[in-house]
């Protein structure tokens, strides 16, 4: 307790919660670093389809979020996450009998692989989401600014975990038996969470004031409503329309580097080998980087300049990394602006990100939350991927209008921040 108090502010009844939520990101997210790179080898074959497959994605979202909005509306918290987190956990064990056993090459090989590719973006925004969503509803504002940062760290600590177990068991057990491996992390994260939800009902207060058992409870009901809720509550609020854009434009902001650093590490490096080789040695040093961000640095940048300060920090600065990269339009520099963003996104924005929820009502947390987290982020995906194609700016050109979109992005951030502020969100 005294060497953890030193990189997060947290009382001893908040420990084994803090805790708990730690290890169920952990767990959950170095899974995910582990399908990672399956992903990128047997995906999407060649650039041109980038664009087709992130509107896939979104076409995913369109259909599995009702699905989404249904269970929250019918089920229990602790009813309807174990039900997501073990919904995965089968899918992954069906994506290795389909790549294992289908010809290499094949049709069915083929497809399988475009198929498992939109699957791990949707798993991905659908598991954090749901996480985040229960963090929201447990921590309050001010036990989310001391301690989300360090919560946030599990995210990175198994971004390190994960492609340095991948990269071991990879050559030993073969690159799809990875995905029963993260079947059975994602097993360890679904336990973590159920001792999570078990302390907190009983210690439904963590700063250790009484709740009444029926308050208690109705925290813990299903959420009410129509599967369509989520829609109609971020459609009707201006704050929630807010928070939409804010991620609508970071999704673009990342997504024109994204593409623009594709194109030219398919130009650098001659093989697929040599490409994974890039990508991992980036992975690995952008989560490193963001778990000393969040562990050490995150809890009292928040104390000394306030959560609107962050909140439109990283959109400056991406307009500053941009207009360097419209100057500079060097492998060398889109790599270093990537990486900026990246551990910036890590370590600064999810955090501030997460904390717009804290104190909005618990059905927004979960239904609206997951619409802004994985319907509009994925549809941003899509949008920026084919406006990229439809432009073709080249990487300055780009640039230059990255300058423009985080600049707008800028502005969002700091509405939310003054909203925010205003009304205790």
């Amino acid at each position: 307790m005294r060497g953890l108090s030193r990189v997060v502010v947290v009382k001893p009844v908040e420990l084994p919660l803090l805790l708990a939520a730690f290890g169920t990101v952990f767990c959950m997210f170095t899974a995910y670093m582990m399908l990672r790179p399956v992903r990128d080898a047997i995906g999407a074959g060649d650039f041109d389809k980038i664009a087709e497959l992130f509107w896939g994605t979104f076409a995913a979202m369109l259909v599995v979020q009702p699905v989404y909005g249904w269970l929250t509306s019918r089920f229990r918290r602790t009813a309807f996450l174990p039900w997501v987190y073990g919904f995965f956990c089968l899918n992954l064990v069906a994506f290795w009998a389909w790549l294992s056993y289908s010809a290499e090459g094949s049709a069915s090989h083929i497809a399988a692989g475009r198929a498992y590719f939109v699957w791990v973006s949707v798993f991905n925004l659908f598991v954090v989401a749901v996480f985040w969503s229960l963090m929201a509803d447990i921590f309050t504002r001010e036990q989310a600014g001391r301690m989300f940062g360090f919560i946030a760290a599990g995210l990175s600590c198994g971004g390190i975990a994960g492609p340095a177990l991948g990269s071991v068991l990879a050559t030993r057990i073969g690159a799809f038996a990875l995905l029963l491996v993260a079947a059975g992390l994602l097993a360890l994260s679904l336990v973590a969470m159920m001792v999570l939800l078990g302390l907190h009902r009983r210690a439904p207060v963590i700063e250790g004031e009484s709740m009444s058992a029926a308050v208690a409870k109705d925290r813990d009901a299903a959420l009410g409503g129509g599967m369509w809720s989520g829609f109609v509550a971020v459609a009707t609020s201006r704050y929630l329309l807010g928070v939409a854009l804010f991620v609508l434009l970071l999704t673009w902001v990342s997504t024109f580097l994204y593409v623009e650093q594709l194109k030219l590490v398919n130009s650098a490096f001659a093989n697929r080998d040599e490409r994974v080789a890039y990508f991992s040695t980036i992975d690995f040093w952008v989560q490193a980087a963001s778990l000393v961000l969040q562990m050490l640095i995150f809890s009292r940048l928040f104390k000394r300049f306030g959560f609107g300060v962050l909140l439109v920090s990283m959109p400056l600065l991406m307009m500053v990394g941009f207009a360097a990269v419209a100057m500079s339009p060097t492998f060398a520099m889109v790599v270093g602006v990537m990486i900026v963003r990246r551990v910036g996104e890590y370590g600064v924005t999810r955090p501030c990100r997460d904390m717009l929820w804290t104190n909005v009502p618990r059905e927004q947390k979960y239904k609206a939350k997951a619409i802004i987290d994985t319907f509009v982020y994925r549809g941003g995906d899509a949008t920026s991927a084919s406006l990229h194609a439809a432009l073709n700016l080249g990487v300055a050109g780009t640039a230059w209008l990255g300058v423009a979109t985080a600049g707008v992005w800028a502005g969002v951030a700091w509405w939310l921040g003054r909203r925010a502020k205003a009304e205790r969100v």
